[in-house]
């Protein structure tokens, strides 16, 4: 039995040279400022949470991931696992309560309840006249103002490590995560990418909240972000382009594992955060999948996967 089953991941902690360069590619990304202090930067989505992504300043680095919790009996059950601290108050923007605890990589993974939630941002409206409906526009142009992506939330995170396989039990066992499904290298005992979604019932979930991948290094794959529409993609993929200042690593396409519309770019940092659109959802009633490289890890269209990609690490 897991310690907790955690519900869904909250944000993204790192650390960055420069809070005001950080604030601009996020902003151009497709986040929202919701508080910045001397040492510390919050970026929201258009969702209610609070934050979604949190950057101390400081030499890069990446220092962990939160996960949420139903309740506060949750944290007392967490806390109790060994290296786990006490119930602590966030004492930062947003509130709530948390237990840390240090993944096998030192990670500082955070379990958190009751963070403060922010009215919804307003967002594009797009109706698509397609398929069968051909008629849901009628009348209507349909005119995108351009600028950036419209980040929803936070949906998943990625870390590169070695003996994947041996490492993904840990976040299993303490968090409760469900495998979708396992992509191997040449025998199938050799599994190189792990595919996790939260454990909530009958509730369906995104595909994936967190993944192991292996690699020679150890460290942040990405950090992946949901998007209104395939449009909102389309358009924060021109507006980093025009920007002329972010490396684009991959994309756009339409994953299998997990079925999204994706677009991976890195901040100034290195640090790669991923667009994406239209997942597919699954229950504890799945049955995970045990798929070769070559067909796990293709595109349905797009690209094939950059070498760059699937080596690539930051610590």
């Amino acid at each position: 039995m897991p310690f907790v089953k955690v519900t869904d991941l909250a944000y993204g902690r790192l650390q960055s040279p420069s809070l005001d360069e950080a604030e601009e590619f996020l902003t151009r990304f497709g986040m929202v400022r919701s508080e910045r202090t001397p040492s510390t930067l919050y970026m929201r989505g258009t969702d209610p949470a609070h934050h979604l992504h949190v950057t101390h300043l400081g030499p890069s680095k990446f220092i962990g991931l939160a996960f949420y919790v139903e309740s506060e009996s949750d944290l007392k059950k967490l806390a109790k696992a060994p290296g786990a601290s006490g119930i602590e108050n966030l004492d930062e923007p947003g509130g709530g309560k948390r237990v840390r605890i240090n993944d096998p990589h030192g990670y500082q993974m955070e379990v958190i309840f009751g963070m403060k939630k922010l009215k919804r941002l307003p967002t594009r409206k797009n109706v698509l006249n397609w398929g069968d409906r051909k008629l849901r526009r009628a009348g209507e142009l349909m005119r995108l103002p351009r600028g950036p992506s419209q980040v929803k939330r936070i949906a998943h995170g990625v870390i590169m490590t070695q003996n994947a396989k041996e490492r993904t039990k840990w976040y299993r066992e303490m968090f409760g995560f469900l495998c979708s499904d396992d992509v191997y290298a040449g025998a199938k005992e050799n599994i190189i990418a792990s595919f996790n979604r939260c454990d909530r019932g009958k509730t369906f979930v995104d595909h994936h909240v967190f993944l192991c991948l292996e690699g020679p290094k150890t460290g942040l794959n990405h950090l992946s972000f949901e998007v209104q529409s395939i449009d909102d993609v389309m358009l924060g993929h021109e507006h980093l382009r025009e920007t002329g200042k972010y490396q684009h690593v991959w994309g756009i396409g339409r994953h299998v594992l997990g079925s999204q519309i994706y677009d991976y770019w890195k901040d100034p940092w290195g640090r790669v955060h991923e667009h994406w659109t239209d997942t597919d959802v699954l229950n504890s009633r799945h049955r995970p999948q045990l798929l070769p490289a070559e067909e796990g890890l293709r595109s349905q269209w797009g690209e094939a996967v950059p070498q760059e990609f699937i080596s690539h690490a930051i610590p």
